[in-house]
């Protein structure tokens, strides 16, 4: 008798043992499904660049100074020119690096030359506090390859943000984080987000 109750015990002890486990496997498949489900549903700030007017909001509005926001450059979409109007301000004395011949305030933009007549723009992220300037003349006189985005590794992701609440625009907008750039192509503009219906609440 005694070595029965000791079986049944055994058993009992294996079983809720066993039941156990499985709580722990289900509770941590739970938990990571609903970080992944949150990872997929995270949504950041961007720029929409077919929607930007280069005002000069960016530098003054964001929380960081300097601003999250910077030049970026799409190199598939420029003409390596040798007068870059991103680059040079209009009417530029020379086609020299000199100060008062670039667009740029601070210097941020490197032009290195490749062959004739090609050059290459490059932007030093470090100078660049997003005024816009090289990006207007870019969009006026050139082929629009310069564009604004805000950087993800120095955004703080403000849960409103002060950028988007002045942007005359409405070109900063939501997007996932999955996709969190919104470069600039020759395609046209980038698309909206699809809007949720009320089964996908």
């Amino acid at each position: 008798m005694a070595d029965e109750t000791k079986s049944l015990a055994r058993r009992e002890f294996l079983r809720r043992g066993l039941a156990g486990t499985a709580g722990l496997c289900a509770a941590a498949a739970a938990g990571a499904a609903m970080r992944g489900a949150s990872a997929q549903s995270a949504m950041v700030w961007q720029i929409d660049p077919h929607l930007c007017i280069q005002c000069g909001q960016c530098m003054t509005h964001c929380v960081l100074e300097p601003s999250a926001v910077k030049c970026v450059h799409t190199y598939a979409m420029c003409g390596y020119c040798k007068l870059c109007f991103g680059y040079f301000q209009p009417g530029a004395a020379a086609l020299t690096s000199s100060a008062e011949n670039q667009m740029c305030p601070t210097g941020a933009i490197r032009r290195t030359f490749i062959e004739a007549p090609y050059y290459e723009y490059s932007i030093d992220e470090a100078l660049c506090t997003g005024c816009g300037k090289c990006v207007k003349g870019c969009n006026t006189f050139g082929n629009g390859s310069l564009h604004l985005q805000i950087l993800r590794d120095l955004c703080v992701d403000c849960n409103e943000c002060a950028i988007a609440r002045s942007c005359p625009a409405d070109a900063i907008r939501r997007v996932p984080a999955g996709q969190a750039y919104l470069m600039k192509s020759s395609h046209g503009p980038a698309p909206a987000p699809a809007a949720k219906t009320p089964t996908d609440a």
